[in-house]
């Protein structure tokens, strides 16, 4: 039975071209896109006729830009094409002095605006890696950018010495060799970068005395000033800096406020860390220098005043001092200090036990020692990052880093031994089974190129986050092994420290972030990663630190090559036209680093302090054999033998 017709449709009947039939021949079809163009207004007819016509004049415009970019990506991928910046629009490569370079890099040496060592490119070209090789050219690309000058306090088995250095000085012989040009241009090239720092430092200096003189902090875009504590942090922190670089003139203007305004008599709580390492050790450091009494009692005076901080049940120093009232207190939020502040304020009041021939301040301090020295919660020499003011236990357990919070711990167990004479054998013990620590718990590498970096471990999970603050470690490590420690401390300080340069240089800017991690996994494609908190940069010294020690050390003329791109890179990114430096937020875009507004203290007195000695060939400009560096850059002297056998008690055996 078939179902009811239905009557709800319409028939329609086509007529031509076959009664009936669809007709889906071309010129049917063109009738019909006429109709639909006809049936569209005069406005939307006009708006499509213009969109055509723009993409038309955009194609022709981007043509060669894009026929080039073809050309550059068949260059790229030659097999025996080295790294080569399209566009050799950079700074002038200053007069290099030390190792010359590989036949197959001499051109690019001069054309590029380099990422990376000589040593770690010509390692990516030995391994053959296409696609590392690109990469390093689109790294060195992105640091094209204008010239513009304009606009545009955390660090924290014995050998004989002369065989932990005799390798290096060899190769420096050999560098010195007539075959190597770069030998003679060192002496030509020293002068002017010597007086490249003399000039980064005046300049900063006219910023702090036309905007801020005698506060703490400048802040060069606003052309003011910041206070931290209201005592000059910046002046006094550059005292010692300004007589090293001999800018006499600068230095008096500076003294003559000392003498009349700097009072410690003021309501104000002060850091207990900062100050003593900033101002007591500026103030003891000039003094050594100058031989003005007007700095050692100036240097009395703020030591007196920080001694309430060690007024607590356990001996471990509050973080906080009122040098007005005599008061000391933790932090707000918790009655932890961080184990490094507690620890790395131990030169400076041992020298001025030694000065003032008043035992008490290096008591204190030897006595914070000699706790830390025998607490639970080390791992193979590794302290956590913070202990009890009330119970001196640490806390916050299970966490080791050389970074933030710690990183100085490690550098004044050398130095406290130095300092004494290489006598306090505690010292060293614990110095010498932390650095065994490292090695074993947060030595890695990096992928693909093999970056030695200190990573951090957090309740047995390794990290591969890395401070710019640890970058103090080559340096160290090159110290000890000066002072006899172990061959293998300087290996590891020479490779760490290339790993430190590759902060800067594998960075749009040349200047390094704060904070890094490596990559660790088979086939990455770069060794380092920065996270957009991390991406700032704050005028720090560690690197151009280490890079002092290294070159002090092994006379390896590289290490100033370093040294000096670094500063053409302060100069290019963090240089104000009206005076003084800033810190920036992003060394990643070099249009735009996003200037904070804000020049540390440790910029004059650490960062162009190292530069000048680091560019200086006068190994008796500040003997490392005669002074020791405090965390802040201030030199103390090494005590002679004859001064220090009343104090071996107190200094942590």
């Amino acid at each position: 039975m078939h179902p009811p017709s239905r009557q709800d449709y319409v028939s329609l009947d086509f007529a031509g071209h076959g009664s009936g039939s669809y007709n889906n021949s071309k010129q049917w079809r063109r009738q019909s896109c006429w109709r639909k163009w006809k049936q569209l207004s005069r406005l939307q007819r006009s708006l499509i006729l213009f969109i055509l016509v723009l993409l038309f004049i955009c194609g022709i415009a981007s043509y060669p830009a894009l026929t080039e970019h073809l050309r550059d990506g068949e260059q790229e991928t030659d097999s025996n094409s080295v790294l080569k910046p399209v566009v050799p629009h950079v700074l002038p490569e200053p007069v290099k002095a030390g190792r010359p370079p590989l036949p197959e890099q001499t051109s690019q040496r001069k054309l590029s605006n380099k990422r990376g060592p000589p040593v770690l490119q010509n390692r990516l070209q030995k391994k053959g890696n296409a696609s590392d090789t690109a990469v390093g050219d689109k790294a060195a690309d992105s640091k094209i950018v204008g010239e513009e000058d304009g606009v545009i306090s955390w660090r924290g088995a014995v050998i004989d010495t002369n065989q932990a250095t005799e390798g290096t000085k060899d190769e420096e012989n050999k560098e010195g060799s007539p075959a190597n040009p770069k030998a003679k241009s060192s002496k030509e090239s020293e002068g002017s970068w010597l007086e490249a720092v003399r000039e980064a430092f005046r300049h900063a200096w006219k910023g702090y005395k036309d905007f801020a003189w005698g506060h703490d902090e400048l802040r060069p875009l606003s052309k003011a000033y910041s206070e931290w504590f209201g005592l000059g942090l910046t002046l006094i922190d550059a005292l010692d800096t300004m007589w090293i670089l001999g800018l006499k003139e600068e230095f008096e203007e500076a003294k003559a406020w000392v003498a009349s305004e700097l009072t410690f008599n003021k309501n104000v709580d002060v850091n207990l860390f900062e100050s003593t390492i900033r101002i007591l050790g500026g103030l003891l450091s000039t003094y050594h220098l100058t031989g003005d009494t007007l700095f050692l009692d100036k240097a009395k005076d703020i030591g007196s005043r920080l001694m309430p901080a060690f007024n607590t049940p356990s001996k471990i120093p509050y973080s906080d001092v009122n040098i007005g009232k005599g008061t000391a207190h933790p932090p707000r939020w918790t009655s932890d200090s961080t184990v490094a502040e507690v620890t790395s304020i131990q030169l400076e009041f041992r020298e001025l036990s030694r000065l003032t021939q008043e035992p008490e301040y290096q008591a204190a301090v030897a006595e914070v020692m000699k706790q830390v020295h025998k607490l639970d919660g080390k791992l193979d020499g590794l302290v956590p990052m913070f202990i009890n003011t009330n119970n001196g236990q640490f806390t916050h357990q299970g966490i080791y880093t050389l970074g933030a919070r710690a990183d100085s711990y490690y550098e004044y167990l050398l130095k406290q031994w130095i300092q004494g004479g290489k006598k306090e054998n505690q010292l060293l013990e614990d110095y010498l089974q932390a650095i065994e620590g490292v090695k074993k718990n947060l030595l890695q590498k990096s992928s693909p190129n093999g970056l030695t970096f200190v990573g951090e471990l957090s309740h047995g999970q390794f990290s591969p986050k890395m401070d710019h603050l640890v970058c103090f470690l080559p340096g160290t490590l090159a110290l000890g092994a000066h002072n006899g420690l172990p061959a293998d401390h300087m290996d590891l300080a020479q490779q760490l420290m290339e790993t430190c340069y590759q902060m800067y240089v594998q960075m749009e800017t040349g200047l390094s972030p704060e904070i890094v991690h490596f990559n660790m996994h088979e086939g990455s494609t770069r060794d380092i990663d920065v996270k957009l908190a991390d991406r700032h940069n704050l005028l720090r010294p560690e690197t151009v630190e280490s890079l002092f020690y290294l070159y002090r050390f092994t006379k390896d003329h590289k290490y100033q090559d370093w040294g000096y791109e670094i500063l053409q890179n302060f100069n290019k990114y963090t240089k104000i036209s009206s005076g003084g430096y800033t810190s920036i937020n992003n060394v990643r875009d070099p249009d735009y680093p996003s200037p904070r507004d804000k020049m540390e203290s440790f910029f004059l007195g650490e960062t162009l302090k190292y530069l000048y000695l680091l560019f200086s060939d006068d190994p008796n400009l500040i003997s490392l054999d005669q002074y020791v560096f405090n965390t802040e850059a201030h030199p103390l002297p090494i005590w002679p033998d004859t001064s220090d056998a009343h104090t071996q008690d107190a200094g942590g055996r």
